[in-house]
């Protein structure tokens, strides 16, 4: 059987612009501009044949269509998301973690971690930044951050507020198995690494399923 398909980059803008009803935040979170993501929405209602927001002054509305579509497109991409978690084999590198160049690698305990958790391979690239976990090159990040990063999970580091260091996860996989047992990992670490979880609160007027 063949599927017909819209492109999987539309597809990805018109999800994120919905979740966030902001173009701005959209591109924000898939690192485009917003231009970039109003076109590859328009681009999927001509092809689609519907309108999926009413662009009012300042703010962007989702259609019925657009309300009946968003849940199908997020439940879509969270089953990718899994089948592609549980398709790594046993003994592959299970996670990928990427550290900013500042941090020193001997306030993680990796050695630790990885005699811990043996079911669990570990790869550290250091330096990485936004762009890495944005590209698939690693799975979570160490970040220097205000820690506000749309569509990801953000978990605080060290102690205090403002520019800081963060745990970045995409939130679709935020909960899967190995991240999690880094997150808490971290936590465990002494009393001068807590997490402090850090959502960046979400947009009234759409649900999420």
């Amino acid at each position: 059987m063949t599927y017909t398909l819209p492109p999987l980059n539309a597809l990805r803008a018109f999800e994120a612009a919905a979740r966030h009803l902001s173009f701005k935040l959209a591109a924000h979170e898939l690192h485009v501009t917003p231009a970039a993501v109003g076109q590859q929405v328009k681009a999927l209602e001509v092809r689609l044949g519907v309108r999926l927001f009413e662009r009012l002054h300042k703010q962007l509305i989702l259609t019925t269509a657009g309300q009946a579509y968003l849940p199908e497109i997020s439940d879509g991409f969270r089953v990718i998301a899994d089948a592609t978690a549980r398709l790594k084999p046993a003994g592959a590198v299970l996670l990928q973690l990427g550290v900013h160049g500042s941090l020193d690698l001997r306030r993680l305990e990796l050695a630790e971690f990885r005699a811990a958790h043996a079911e669990i391979g570990l790869r550290v690239l250091q330096p990485a930044g936004l762009h890495e976990l944005v590209e698939g090159k690693v799975d979570l990040l160490i970040a220097r951050s205000l820690g506000h990063h749309p569509g990801y999970r953000c978990d605080r580091v060290n102690e205090g507020s403002g520019l800081g260091d963060w745990l970045i996860a995409p939130e679709g996989t935020a909960d899967c198995p190995e991240i999690k047992s880094f997150r808490d990992w971290l936590r465990a670490l002494p009393a001068e690494n807590p997490l402090e979880v850090h959502r960046r609160p979400r947009l009234v007027g759409i649900t999420r399923s």
